[in-house]
């Protein structure tokens, strides 16, 4: 407990002060009585160093603010999966009835359920969303293990797909990376059952961020190419686009700039024209003109290239306000570039922009890549 509470602190940054200070401001926010500064002080100092227990007002405001699980923050098997209990067989012909009405009249809900939670993420951060994003994850596995037939199952098992890759993408981000790898291998799982070779793909490319996360880029970068082969013709064109460029990453976090640039061409080749962003058969890709700009000038960034700055500010203008997570990354691009032209003052701007940015989503990557690019100052 002590140890993962004092590690998901410095991940973003703070200082006990500070998160003294935002469980205060969360308190205020959710009108919750909480203890005074004082005390709040010793708690803090009292939990990291396992001489105080973490009560359950305190441990729901630490999972929304640093968005750990009960698991991750408080130890032991607080969320393990607890044992089926099945009163007989009319209990079990009851979950397997409910599991059936789902398939045919709840699945979209489902899937609506997991846009919602995409749109708050991509606004709010995924630090708030552990909660409910586990609970839905929850509801979607209890659906799929008492649906019988494939007519059932693999409508949930879609769903499941989707939503499992979108819980794996925050937890990556929130700095939870064992949880984001076993979300992604949930959502392979589910993409295989569901006969979703574009669902199967993108959760296999996502994960190579873990690996190259983990110091792994040479081995995320065969997977990504993996992912790609996979799933060959049956890629949809926007989700084609996606996976060269995700490679393009890769490979530029891997130092293969050569074969960096050459994907992303390929990208940009198979990208369809016009302002749609939404792959009708891949809800989770977010892909047009604008969208690769953005991308492009990341990638470019990385590589020290001086290309990436036209791309950068051309993203900026045109740039969607509500990808804030997205945003507070731009910004922190443009501080790589102007940083390898040796325009300090312009560096500062950017991230000062950046840090406001990724102090509202709840980020542990973008502060840890901010503080990396703060000492560059």
């Amino acid at each position: 407990m002590s140890a993962r509470l004092r590690q998901a602190r410095k991940e973003r940054g703070w200082s006990q002060e500070r998160l003294v200070h935002e469980i205060e401001r969360y308190a205020r926010q959710k009108l919750l009585n909480i203890a005074s500064t004082a005390s709040l002080r010793v708690y803090v100092s009292e939990w990291e160093n396992a001489r105080r227990s973490i009560g359950p007002l305190y441990a729901a405001i630490l999972r929304a603010l640093l968005g750990l699980t009960d698991r991750e923050l408080l130890g032991g098997d607080t969320l393990a999966a607890q044992p089926l209990v099945v009163d007989g067989y009319d209990d079990l012909i009851s979950r397997i009835e409910s599991a059936h009405s789902l398939s045919l009249g709840m699945v979209d809900t489902f899937m609506r359920q997991t846009e919602l939670l995409r749109t708050v993420d991509r606004q709010m951060g995924a630090a708030a969303l552990v909660d409910q994003m586990l609970a839905h994850l929850a509801a979607l596995e209890e659906a799929l293990t008492f649906a019988v037939l494939p007519s059932a199952r693999e409508p949930i098992a879609r769903g499941l797909a989707g939503a499992a890759t979108l819980a794996a993408w925050q937890a990556l981000d929130v700095g939870a990376t064992e949880r984001a790898w076993r979300h992604y291998e949930l959502g392979k799982r589910a993409a295989a059952e569901a006969k979703e070779p574009m669902y199967l793909a993108h959760a296999m490319a996502e994960q190579a961020y873990v690996l190259s996360a983990a110091g792994k880029p040479e081995l995320a970068v065969q997977l990504v190419q993996e992912a790609h082969r996979s799933v060959g013709s049956n890629a949809s064109p926007r989700l084609n686009a996606w996976l060269h460029a995700a490679e393009a990453e890769l490979l530029a976090q891997a130092g293969q700039a050569d074969a960096c640039r050459r994907s992303l061409d390929r990208a940009a080749s198979a990208l369809p024209d016009g302002t749609s962003d939404r792959d009708p058969d891949m809800p989770s890709i977010f892909l047009n003109r604008n969208h690769m700009t953005r991308w492009r000038g990341n990638v470019l960034a990385r590589l020290g290239d001086d290309a990436a700055m036209s791309d950068l500010y051309d993203a900026l203008a045109g740039m969607d306000s509500t990808f804030t997570r997205a945003a507070a990354g731009l910004h922190c691009d443009l501080v790589q570039a102007h940083l390898a032209r040796e325009e300090q003052d312009q560096a500062i701007g950017h991230l000062r922009q950046a840090r406001h940015l990724a102090n509202r989503t709840g980020s542990a990557r973008q502060p840890a890549r901010i503080e990396q690019l703060s000492t560059r100052l």
